[in-house]
């Protein structure tokens, strides 16, 4: 469209045409810009974890190492009976009763902190005390299937 070729009144009305459209445009991209990641719904709000110490997850720490709930019971008389096990009978191996067995496992060269873990140096130390129950593998710290074969001779005969 030329706009010299138009009348005064159709080039004001084009150009207030013209002019409405660009501000509706530009207002429309400003509106959406300011709202961006606003037109939804709010989120909630970020929440950091909390830090949990392992006393608080100690209960949910079972580790039987494949002994059935009655060996674990023997293995759990036995530490109450010598290695000041406080906790129930139950059969589960929980921190309590990992505790106790490391107090045990002193004997057997565990060095490390009575925490109720089973890590390597605990196996390695268990390792050492199942030599007695016919455990005739590596001292590795890693529980495999003799040291689990062991483990299930000693939770049978100990008690």
């Amino acid at each position: 469209m030329n706009l010299m070729n138009l009348t005064k009144g159709k080039f004001m009305r084009t150009m207030q045409k013209r002019l409405i459209g660009i501000i509706t445009a530009t207002g429309i991209a400003a509106t959406c810009l300011a709202t961006a990641g606003t037109s939804f719904a709010a989120s909630a709000p970020e929440t950091k974890p909390t830090a949990v110490g392992a006393e608080a997850v100690a209960p949910l720490a079972v580790v039987n190492l494949g002994l059935t709930t009655s060996e674990a019971k023997n293995v759990q008389s036995f530490l109450r009976a010598y290695y000041s096990y406080t906790g129930a009978i139950d059969g589960q191996l929980g921190t309590q009763s990992w505790k106790a067995m490391q107090r045990m496992l002193k004997k057997y060269g565990y060095t490390g902190k009575i925490d109720g873990v089973v890590g390597g140096g605990t196996v390695q130390a268990l390792q050492r005390l199942l030599r007695t129950y016919g455990y005739d593998g590596s001292i590795d710290g890693v529980v495999g299937p003799k040291t689990l074969a062991a483990f299930k001779t000693f939770g049978r005969n100990i008690f």
